[in-house]
């Protein structure tokens, strides 16, 4: 529910903020884009939906759910959903994504991708992971703060 409040919080400030005409590639919006279409559910156990569309072709959906609840050592809020809209170019600009316990992680087709890892690295990671992971033995008769 306080997403869905601050969503609809951040439309109405975005609408109400001044609208400059002229140079700088910038609309001046004389008349309300209307809200054709809007759904929202919230659940007692925390798991919630909402969806949207706008006039002017903005639509987002999003849905979540408490991953682990009750656990406070892997508790977690989980959502994932997309948005879209039409840019400036005319066209339509689709984002999908997912937040949880590993960060906020996008993908859409216009949104740029890391280069590839060159193939030493990858070669370089993997000895590494392949390693044996225990500490070596100590050597017989040494004693950690004293000389030999």
């Amino acid at each position: 529910m306080y997403k869905v409040a601050c969503i609809l919080v951040a439309l109405a400030v975005a609408h109400a903020a001044p609208q400059f005409g002229g140079g700088g590639g910038q609309q001046q919006y004389t008349t309300p884009i209307p809200i054709i279409a809007y759904s929202s559910d919230v659940n007692f156990d925390g798991t919630y939906q909402y969806n949207y569309e706008t006039g002017n072709g903005i639509a987002a959906r999003e849905s979540g759910y408490l991953k682990n609840a009750g656990n406070p050592e892997t508790e977690a809020q989980v959502a994932q959903g997309s948005f879209s809209y039409t840019g400036p170019d005319g066209v339509l600009y689709t984002i999908n994504y997912i937040a949880d316990e590993n960060g906020f992680r996008a993908e859409g087709a216009h949104l740029p991708t890391p280069p590839p890892l060159p193939i030493e690295l990858q070669r370089a990671i993997e000895e590494v992971n392949a390693r044996p992971t225990q500490p070596p033995q100590q050597q017989q008769g040494f004693r950690p703060g004293f000389g030999r």
